[in-house]
């Protein structure tokens, strides 16, 4: 009998961690349905079990690919003796097989931290939790064991490999930018198995509903840092000088951001007013759908796409899945909701379709009612952007026809649409909870007006002048003058009435707003990348050049010097660079160093820019064309003022989600909504 390798290993780990998934789903159920507490226990044995072997399983692959054991077919497929360590372990989501096996691990790690966290707690909703978490896990792990196993032992075993795709191998960002989105996709199916709990088991609490909202939180910080560093990826690599060109598969990971966002903000009202209820399971809901059908886009191969690196036969697999997870969703949704209901009133308020998703009424000038409001705004921007993504595909697939949706479709829904949310970010903060007088009203939202026509004329007064970047300019200015006032306001309030010092009272103020703090801390992330938008898109200038070694253009108020052109070889790719000095009024700015890298599995080159960037400005160098032996370069210099704001903007929205994250002190407690904590029969 031959010795057990790598491949054999593998393909048992996968098959132990099947059985576990298997197990617990089953168990998690059975003991959720009959409140049996066995059962609960095994299945949490069961998802610890699942865990350990996936992430095993995991670790497996990364040690076949950085010891380049080509026995196993997906390193034979990815791998290669001259790939560097880092872009070696990298490469374990550089294709299909190792993707699935990825979201596999991921899931695992989610698992983990899901059933370590909550402990024995929540018996009424835990083990539906664990069943339908496990039951995920049953699909993911039958594709790796299946049709996508990527532990097949490969004879004869090859000498050598072609390597990763060129392009995840090109940038430092494409060993961060992948895994957050998957932490992102993949964490979605926290909460959906949460609200499945939740309606299988006949009562959504308060004390559930905490937790649920925290669970949508981590896998949406995940995403939205995703996000960003894709559209930093594309802008670093591709050379065209954007971030966002609303590529199929850049939308895919819009989709699910958008509904999350729209279910933490339902949620919340939920939480305080104990409205918005089923509307909030909705979206949950959707938000999981929404990241499976962005796997399928990303990993089916039906798009053709710079983002997506994969051909592949899963997508009729996939989305079978997707029909029966949509069916099943719907179908629970359709006959548990009527258990959630909490009282008479709600139970009135469930007569009209509008009542059953919405609740009671609500006052048009209260902040749940704005949030309502961007909640729609939100579905409206799900939709148009769904709508113009699998539009082309739907054409084809119906009649033959090949159609292609491109930017100005969504630049005209989303320049107003995006407007519209910054403007309730600020109209939401600005308003009480509950109702308040007209005048009232004006009187709050008439200082965060001034602000932002103050940011707009001050915009103005430096050159930009656009109508549209001003608008935006002017609500972003609104709306941050509106979410600061949130802590402000009663910091001032605190130290006039109370006599406190400047830094104990907002100490105070923080300590008791924490998690509200936390919040309009990430609008402010939203509105830093907003405004990066509406300077780099409006005010983006671009020119091509050709020069000689030696040879100066004055472009964009800098001078550019072309000096040479200069060759180094690396173990897994030959650069090529042409080297340029750059200068403003004469002074030196930065040496900068475009060029082209070519890789041995592919023909044409890839070329990378280089940029000297300010918080203000950013100068964008992209070689065009460079001739041989550098006799000259066709350059292009592209001005982006305000872009960096959009890569710093992520890290404001993860510290806000963070504070608000952070645990409460003991003893402190949410209010919960009036009857929130009641068990409906």
């Amino acid at each position: 009998m031959p010795p057990i390798g790598a491949p054999e290993l593998g393909t048992l780990l996968v098959l132990a961690s099947l059985f576990f998934a298997a197990a617990g789903a089953i168990l998690g159920l059975v003991g959720g349905a009959q409140h049996h507490l066995a059962a609960w226990a095994w299945a949490r044995r069961a998802a610890f079990g699942f865990a350990g072997t996936m992430i095993a399983a995991n670790l497996l692959m990364v040690w076949a690919l950085v010891t380049k054991d080509f026995s196993v077919h997906y390193v034979a497929e990815v791998g290669s003796r001259a790939t560097p360590l880092t872009f070696s372990i990298v490469s374990l989501w550089a294709s299909l097989n190792g993707s699935i096996l990825f979201w596999g691990g991921v899931l695992a790690v989610y698992t983990l931290a899901f059933v370590s966290a909550h402990g024995h707690r929540h018996r009424e909703y835990m083990p539906y939790t664990l069943g339908i978490l496990l039951a995920n896990a049953v699909f993911f792990t039958l594709l790796v064991g299946g049709i996508a196993n990527p532990f097949e032992r490969v004879t004869p075993i090859p000498l050598d490999g072609p390597g990763p795709n060129p392009l995840l191998q090109n940038h430092w960002l494409m060993v961060v930018h992948p895994p957050m989105l998957y932490l992102g996709y993949v964490g979605m199916v926290v909460p959906f198995a949460m609200i499945c709990a939740a309606l299988l088991a006949g009562r959504l609490d308060a004390g559930w509903m905490l937790p649920l909202r925290r669970w949508m939180l981590i896998p949406w910080s995940f995403l939205t840092v995703g996000i960003v560093l894709g559209g930093w990826w594309s802008y670093g690599v591709l050379g065209w000088g954007g971030a966002w060109a609303w590529d199929p598969v850049e939308n895919a990971s819009f989709h699910p951001w958008l509904t999350g966002t729209a279910f933490i903000h339902s949620a919340m009202v939920f939480q305080r007013r104990g409205t918005l209820r089923v509307w909030t399971l909705v979206l949950g809901m959707a938000t999981f759908l929404l990241t499976l059908v962005g796997t399928f886009m990303t990993r089916s191969g039906v798009f053709n796409s710079v983002h997506s690196f994969t051909q592949s036969d899963i997508g009729p697999v996939f989305l079978v899945y997707i029909a029966i997870t949509l069916t099943f969703s719907v179908v629970l949704l359709a006959l548990r909701e009527h258990t959630l209901a909490y009282d008479e009133g709600d139970r009135a308020a469930r007569t009209s379709l509008m009542g059953a998703l919405f609740g009671r009424d609500m006052h048009p000038l209260g902040r749940e009612f704005s949030i309502l409001l961007q909640n729609a705004v939100f579905t409206v921007f799900t939709f148009t952007v769904l709508l113009g993504t699998l539009y082309p595909l739907v054409a084809e697939a119906i009649d033959g026809r090949q159609v292609s949706v491109g930017e100005p479709y969504f630049d005209r829904w989303a320049l107003p649409l995006g407007l519209l949310m910054v403007f309730l970010m600020g109209v939401g903060p600005a308003l009480p909870w509950g109702r308040i007088a007209p005048r009232a009203a004006a009187a709050k939202l008439g200082p965060p007006v001034v602000t932002g026509a103050v940011t707009a004329a001050l915009f103005a007064a430096a050159g930009f002048t656009g109508l549209w970047s001003l608008v935006a300019l002017f609500l972003c200015g609104f709306a941050l003058h509106a979410n600061a006032a949130e802590f402000i306001t009663p910091w001032r309030a605190r130290v006039r009435s109370r006599g406190e010092a400047v830094l104990p009272a907002a100490g105070a103020v923080f300590r008791r707003t924490r998690r509200r703090f936390g919040g309009h801390v990430a609008h402010v992330g939203i509105i830093l990348a907003v405004v990066a938008l509406a300077l780099s898109k409006g005010y983006k200038r671009e020119t091509d050049l050709t020069l000689r070694p030696g040879e100066t253009a004055a472009v964009h108020d800098v001078a550019v010097t072309f000096d040479r052109a200069s060759m180094a070889e690396e173990p897994h790719r030959t650069r090529v660079n042409a080297v340029f000095h750059v200068t403003r009024d004469g002074r030196p700015l930065a040496t900068l160093s475009p060029g082209m890298n070519y890789y041995p599995s592919q023909r044409e080159p890839i070329f990378t820019p280089d940029v000297h960037s300010t918080l203000a400005i950013d100068t964008y160098l992209s070689v065009v064309e460079l001739g041989t032996d550098g006799e000259y370069v066709v350059v292009r210099v592209i001005s982006m003022p305000g872009i960096a704001w959009l890569w710093i903007a992520p890290f404001v929205i993860v510290l806000g989600t963070l504070i608000a994250l952070w645990p409460e002190p003991r003893g402190q407690r949410a209010a919960a909504p009036a009857g929130a904590g009641a068990v409906a029969k």
